[in-house]
């Protein structure tokens, strides 16, 4: 630690500003009024069934970041010298574990899981620019891709001259089969008329709407078609599924820290395979530039870092629940089901996907009655259930297809994280049920 004169000449560390944290002991078992008290920041007249969106970070864990800002702007040039890239360090080896990587190298901190993409997608533009991809070769996608991850598709390849290939899947969807069958199919179209996939973008679990995907078996499916790398964006992923980076063979995977790891936002990290790293740079060039992307991607200017050094602390927050991240991932599964089967039944609608194609969250169809006809009649009557009734929900909008008739135009998708209460699904209920019982339809609203 270092150490300073103070005006009257006495030594003083860098700390002594610094709420002193409790002596490390072995943790307890973590109980519900604490866990509430973790999250006692968020807006208690809210019910806040979107974790999925911008995640959660608990009281103890803002206390842990504050305390790296405020090391960082006690004494800047030894934190940047002396503090950040060993802390960096310890995230990445703690990652390494976490998704089973062979070596520190391959895991890299970014930002989040755009800035992963960012990265991927700029090393393929520089092959189609060096002629080692060729005009119109491809890159192919799900159709339910994250959207700032399709934009990324379309500026980086677009502009370089590749095709993008889009796999159109059903909605709703009852097995895994479905997927991995339109995959095929897409497959056999990108390698048409002698054309080349040289990347294929694979969601671990598509944001919107939300389910999860087999990954090993689309990323085994590549390698027997010949495409070229395959890059897996799990932003949803860790902490919500397990990750085996090895098992799922992909040449990237990224994640975000801060949707379902507690972690503030933003911090997230991106995986490459040892032979896929020799020409990956970081999209923000800085001093580090050429010192491997782990190096690059750990400084690229002064910014605030903290939220990519507390990954101890969230690892020990982890810790103090039962069975830890694993428990925790096996407890929201099971409550996002139970609450999205209460959803259901109380509309009489439908699932968008069978229970094991879920993880911690879940699409739960709404009646029809409320006249969902449009995106744009999502936004409304999303607004209109945070507004009126405090319910914070995201709704997607499924157009009908091929002349359906009283089919389900829309579905929410609920989450559930440690700090969810059964209260929150029955407001949301209650809410829709209201809106049935008034006559209420998305055109009241202008």
């Amino acid at each position: 630690m270092a150490s300073f004169i103070d005006c009257n000449g006495a030594t003083a560390t860098a700390a002594a500003l610094i709420p002193k944290s409790k002596a490390k002991s072995q943790p307890q078992p973590i109980t519900q009024s604490e866990i509430l008290a973790e999250f006692a920041h968020h807006d208690p007249t809210v019910a806040r069934i979107n974790n999925g969106s911008f995640g959660s970070c608990p009281a103890s864990i803002i206390a842990a970041q504050q305390r790296h800002q405020l090391l960082f702007l006690r004494q800047p040039d030894y934190f940047y010298f002396n503090t950040l890239k060993p802390s960096i360090l310890k995230t990445r080896r703690l990652i390494q574990s976490l998704i089973n990587a062979d070596h520190i190298e391959e895991v890299s901190i970014v930002d989040n899981a755009t800035t992963a993409a960012a990265v991927v997608l700029q090393h393929t533009t520089w092959s189609f620019f060096s002629a080692d991809f060729h005009p119109g070769d491809a890159v192919i996608l799900l159709h339910y891709a994250y959207g700032a991850v399709k934009k990324s598709v379309q500026a980086y390849v677009s502009r370089a001259g590749g095709h993008i290939i889009e796999v159109h899947l059903p909605f709703p969807l009852t097995s895994n089969s479905e997927v991995i069958s339109e995959f095929r199919k897409a497959l056999e179209l990108g390698k048409s008329n002698g054309r080349k996939i040289r990347l294929a973008v694979i969601d671990h679990i598509t944001s919107m709407p939300c389910v999860v995907i087999p990954v090993k078996e689309l990323v085994t499916m590549c390698r027997d078609e010949g495409v070229d790398r395959i890059f897996v964006d799990g932003a949803h992923a860790i902490g919500n599924v397990a990750i085996d980076v090895k098992n799922i063979g992909a040449d990237f995977y990224t994640s975000n820290l801060h949707k379902w790891l507690f972690c503030p936002p933003s911090a997230a990290f991106l995986y490459c395979k040892s032979d896929s790293l020799s020409e990956l740079h970081h999209p923000v060039v800085s001093h580090e530039y050429g010192n491997g992307l782990a190096m690059e991607s750990s400084w690229t200017g002064t910014r605030d870092y903290s939220a990519q050094l507390v990954l101890p602390e969230v690892m020990e927050f982890i810790a103090r629940f039962e069975g830890g991240i694993e428990g925790i991932m096996l407890k929201n599964h099971g409550a996002v089901v139970e609450m999205a089967e209460m959803l259901v039944k109380a509309w009489g609608t439908e699932l968008g996907a069978p229970p094991e194609m879920c993880a911690s969250m879940a699409m739960v169809g709404l009646p029809t009655c409320l006249g969902i006809n449009s995106d744009e009649d999502a936004l409304k009557l999303r607004a209109h259930l945070r507004e009126c009734f405090k319910v914070e929900v995201p709704i997607y909008y499924k157009a009908p297809v091929g002349g359906e008739i009283e089919r389900i135009t829309a579905y929410a998708r609920i989450s559930h994280q440690v700090y969810n209460v059964v209260e929150d699904y029955y407001r949301f209920r209650d809410a829709v049920n209201k809106l049935v019982e008034d006559g209420f339809t998305c055109a009241c609203l202008g």
